[in-house]
């Protein structure tokens, strides 16, 4: 009785599908197949009638259901089923043209069926290659017998190379003439599945390559906003992958590049060097051999007289590949080295440039000998052997800087080492010209030109990069020239080229420079500037004794990679500060801080070696901290003051410090933290190297000297560059008491950095409800202080700030009980204009705490996320503040715009226009200048909405052309040029008004303004005129 109702109803379902066109149905029969209310085969007996009707519409449908069918249910159909479903299909692939369609999908769900039977596959794509005529097909039916390509590749592989060639030669006709980019990737990704699962191509190889390299080069421009995302790019990729996966077709291939490369069209010329770089890389020479000549020839030509950069770049890539192709190939005892003759075809036809060094010539001949010898030490040596002696010549002849220049610059190419070289390096090419390339270099040092000075120290630095190549005595003598430049050089180009190849050679040579720089550096640095001459110092002289310690305190840092040098190096810089803190040599604060920075700057560059962090452990930081507590315990009625008391050098200090316990291991920054933390709590003082100081020092009390609390920063610089899962030790303690510093010190270097020390440790608290209640009653606190009317405002002010902008970094939820609290400050009479400058601090990256670089708790976006969430508040307080206030709301907002990504304020900036516009009106001088930083970027592209704005918006920029201020003149100036490119319709009526106001930009006393007036008006001048744009 079931039997005859489910026979019943599936009857019914094909009737309404067949005859009544309820597509519907064929789901519903799907879902009974599912089920188990009935099977395939039953579906096909129900369609009995319809799939022999005399009616093609009526076949139609009927085969057109059982496919949906079999598609929604493959996973239920048994071998059987499957058998007979492929006879059946295959059969129907006979029949009318538009019963096709349906067929394929049928085969593409069996395609996809893990029980295929043996043979079937085969069977399959006999009947699809012999009975279908694929590009006679709509685009949709064409993808799905490519789609059923794939899938039998993929699973049934081992059968389909039982084809033979007949699959090639089944699959070249069926995709021949495609031209959708979707199939076309398809087709590709087919062709390079053949090639490299190495399906039997036989006498089709041809007949591939010319089906698939019909579409070289690929010129696609997708429609807009296209869906399918597919690029010339993705295409390009994907072409090239078949064209270069076999050097079977290196015969077709090559002559085609050549032919293309006399295309006019840049890409193409890109795309079909960049393919010959990607296909010799699979081939040998005896596939490049009978075409080099006609390459080189396309080579060269693109590079002499290419006007592109990409052009010349790509050149020479592929000029580079092919000798690396050449070099790797194995030669036969009867062969010809293929290698010697194309480099020998490529130094006739660029040598003799060289010769010509004021010729135009003479870079591109360059640039391809060196990248014809930087791929292998063969063609290194063949092309190093021919051109050295050649570019020695001619500088020995040369007698002019410029032109000894330009022959140094060509050396220095042959010089440098290769990005890529071998593991295991021969001898240095160069060594038969060392003393020679040597006595060039040297010559070009004690040369009177900047420019060929700094020349020479690039080529220097490219040999120290050859191991083994300068001896011992080289190195010295190198040293020697660097040294006197440092010490004479007063030009500050040559003087940061000869830093930067002091840097690179004391990697490999460190013993020169501590034998004889460093000892002359701390000389120099030392030397006060009365010991210059007998008799009183010049100003001027001051000045350049000045200029010379910061030279050599930064080539001390350059120096200082090597753990040996900066064993070396270190002692100078703290014996800079002990003097300077003890008055034996008079040191200015600049010099103080960039010996910090010198410091740090070793801290960054030196090798990450334990010696070094033991020296940095051990002996640096313990002396800053000594020093830095002498100081503050100094008398300060003894007349005299230390620059280390100064702002300025702690803050430099505190780099040091941070860089330095951010690499530490965990053993050493446990260690360091435990010290700090104990002398700033307890007054544990026995961790430094001068133990004198008195037992009973308190550094983090509000009421003791300024002095002291200020060396909080200190302490901030090593406990908040920890790594998040280290724990500071009794850090409820410390915050407890930095919070009271914070809250309660006067001074306010001393309590801005309690605050940021705070905000730190703050950040990286593990989330709980330890963390909840500890902000919410310090936030409490806080507002009970900003509340009334106590002098200790704006130090809860300060507080408030860094704790929202520690909490606004990790998202946590009370961050917004904090900001809200600052947007409310934008009104108060006294802390308003603070408030609306703190938002600049919120939105950008803090140096020296709450960064990543100290490990601090950042998310990925917190600027957006800040922007969207709080600027509805923004505008909804500046409409509701008196006129007095609204300012403030304005500095605001261009902070928090101006730190947003560019991208970013391209979309969202229109719907804040108004506050733009009113900001453009506003007497702060910071606020225009940020908000026409924002705005430029979004005139180049305008929404609607700022056209129709376009009277306020040239009345408000012409008007900040008269500003007091330059950088706000210039940034108008490019504002009104930006506005030129809006619709010629609209500017139009502005046009004689524009070109009036910019007559007075013309004549300003500021060249930079001159020329962007200039700029402007000659856009506005040519709207509307013949030849205008």
């Amino acid at each position: 009785m079931m039997a005859a109702v489910d026979s019943t109803v599936l009857v019914s379902l094909v009737e309404d599908f067949v005859s009544g066109l309820q597509d519907s149905k064929a789901r519903d029969t799907a879902t009974g197949v599912k089920d188990g209310q009935f099977t395939i085969l039953q579906v096909v007996e129900a369609l009995g009638l319809s799939l022999t009707s005399s009616q093609v519409t009526t076949r139609g449908r009927g085969v057109q259901m059982l496919s949906e069918v079999v598609q929604e249910c493959c996973r239920q159909i048994s071998v059987k089923e499957v058998e007979v479903l492929l006879a059946f299909y295959e059969n129907r692939l006979k029949d009318h043209h538009v019963i096709t369609p349906h067929v394929l999908l049928g085969l593409k769900a069996l395609s996809k069926h893990p029980a295929l039977p043996p043979g079937a596959a085969v069977s399959m794509l006999r009947s699809i290659f012999q009975d279908v005529h694929v590009q006679s097909l709509m685009l949709a039916e064409r993808n799905v017998v490519y789609t059923i390509l794939v899938n039998l590749m993929d699973s049934r592989e081992t059968e389909l190379k039982s084809l033979g060639s007949d699959f090639v030669f089944g699959f070249v006709q069926s995709m021949d003439g495609e031209r959708d980019p979707r199939n076309l990737l398809l087709t590709f990704q087919i062709a390079t599945e053949i090639i490299s699962r190495g399906y039997d191509m036989g006498k089709f190889v041809e007949e591939l390559f010319e089906v698939t390299s019909c579409y070289f080069p690929i010129d696609f421009s997708p429609p807009p906003n296209d869906p399918h995302g597919i690029t010339q790019e993705v295409l390009i990729l994907a072409l090239r992958t078949v064209l270069t996966g076999t050097p079977l077709f290196a015969e077709f291939l090559l002559p085609l590049i050549i032919e293309k490369l006399d295309s006019d069209v840049q890409t193409a010329k890109v795309d079909s060097l960049q393919t010959l770089a990607a296909c010799v890389e699979t081939y040998q020479q005896q596939h490049l051999a009978e075409f080099l000549p006609g390459l080189w020839a396309s080579l060269r030509r693109e590079v002499f007289q290419t006007t592109s950069e990409k052009v010349e770049s790509a050149g020479l890539a592929t000029l580079a590949a092919i000798t690396s192709c050449l070099s790797r190939s194995v030669l036969s005892s009867d062969s010809e080295d293929g290698l010697s003759v194309f480099l020998q075809l490529v130094l006739s036809d660029c040598k003799h440039h060289l010769a010509e060094p004021d010729l135009k010539l003479v870079w591109p001949s360059a640039k391809l000998l060196q990248a014809a010898s930087s791929t292998s030490y063969r063609a290194s040596h063949f092309m190093t052997a021919a051109v050295i002696p050649s570019l020695m010549e001619q500088y020995n002849t040369r007698t002019q800087c410029s032109q000894r220049r330009t022959v140094l610059d060509v050396l220095q190419g042959f010089i440098q080492p290769p990005k890529n070289s071998p593991a295991v390096e021969e001898e240095s090419v160069l060594l038969p010209f060392r003393e020679s390339l040597c006595a060039v270099v040297f010559s070009a040092v004690l040369e009177n030109s900047g420019s060929l000075q700094i020349t020479a120290t690039k080529v220097l630095t490219a040999l120290g990069q050859h191991t083994g190549l300068l001896m011992d005595a080289d190195v010295q003598q190198a040293v020697d020239h660097l040294t006197r430049l440092i010490l004479q050089e007063k030009d500050d180009k040559v003087s940061v080229a000869v830093v930067e190849c002091s840097g690179a050679l004391s990697r490999q040579h460190p013993a020169a420079f501590i034998s004889t720089m460093i000892p002359q550096l701390k000389e120099h640095i030392s030397l006060e500037p009365m010991a210059q001459g007998d008799s009183n110092t010049l100003p001027t002289e001051q000045l350049s004794h000045h200029a010379l310690r910061r030279r050599c305190l930064s080539a001390l840092a350059a120096v200082s990679s090597h753990p040996s040098v900066v064993q070396e190096s270190t002692p100078v810089l703290l014996e800079v500060l002990s003097s300077a803190h003890t008055g034996a040599v008079c040191f200015s604060v600049e010099e103080v801080v960039a010996s910090c920075q010198s410091l740090q700057s070793i801290a960054q560059r030196a090798q990450d070696t334990e010696e070094t962090a033991r020296c940095f452990h051990d002996v640096i930081i313990p002396r800053l901290l000594s020093l830095a507590l002498q100081a503050a315990l100094q008398d300060e009625d003894s007349g005299s003051r230390s620059p280390l008391v100064e702002p300025a050098v702690l803050s430099a200090m505190v780099p040091v410090i941070s860089t330095v316990c951010s690499r530490f291991q965990p053993q050493l920054a446990v260690q360091m933290v435990s010290r700090l933390v104990s002398l700033f709590l307890d007054g544990d003082v026995s961790c430094l190297p001068d133990n004198s100081f008195p037992s009973d020092v308190q550094l983090l009390k509000g009421a003791s000297s300024s002095r002291l609390s200020q060396l909080v920063c200190l302490l901030m610089g090593c406990v908040c560059s920890l790594p998040r899962t280290m724990e500071v030790p009794q850090v409820d303690r410390l915050l407890s008491e930095l919070e009271e510093l914070s809250l309660a010190c006067l001074h306010p270097f001393s309590y801005t950095s309690a605050a940021k020390c705070y905000a730190g440790l703050l950040n990286k608290r593990p989330a709980g409800e330890a963390l909840d209640s500890l902000v919410q009653r310090l936030m409490k606190r806080m507002c009970s202080q900003l509340e009334s009317s106590s002098p200790l405002r704006i130090q809860a002010f300060t507080l408030l700030l860094w704790v929202a902008k520690a909490l606004l970094l990790r998202y946590h939820p009370l961050s917004t009980t904090m900001t809200d609290k600052l947007f409310c400050l934008l009104g108060d009479g006294e802390l308003g204009s603070l408030a609306a400058e703190g938002f600049s601090l919120l939105m950008s990256d803090s140096p020296d705490v709450l960064n990543r670089a100290c490990h601090a708790d950042v998310r990925i976006m917190y600027r957006q996320r800040f922007f969207t969430e709080n600027s509805a508040k923004l505008v909804q307080g500046f409409n509701a503040a008196p006129p007095e206030k609204k300012s403030s709301y304005l500095k605001a907002l261009s902070h928090i715009v101006n730190n947003l990504p560019k991208q970013v304020q391209l979309t969202e900036l229109p719907a804040l226009l108004h506050l733009i516009l009113e900001a453009l009106s506003c007497p702060d001088l910071e606020v225009q200048l940020s908000t026409l930083s924002c705005l430029q970027p979004v005139l180049l592209d305008p929404p609607a909405v700022l056209v129709q704005q376009l009277e306020a918006l040239v009345s408000r920029l012409l008007a900040l052309t008269t500003s007091p201020a330059m950088t706000v003149r210039s940034a108008s100036l490019r504002c009104v040029h930006a506005v030129a490119n809006f619709p010629e319709h609209e500017v139009m009526p502005f046009r004689s008004r524009v070109l009036r106001a910019l007559s007075k930009p013309l004549d300003d006393k500021k060249r930079l303004v001159r020329s962007e007036a200039v700029r402007a008006r000659g856009e506005w001048f040519l709207l509307g005129s013949p030849g205008g744009r």
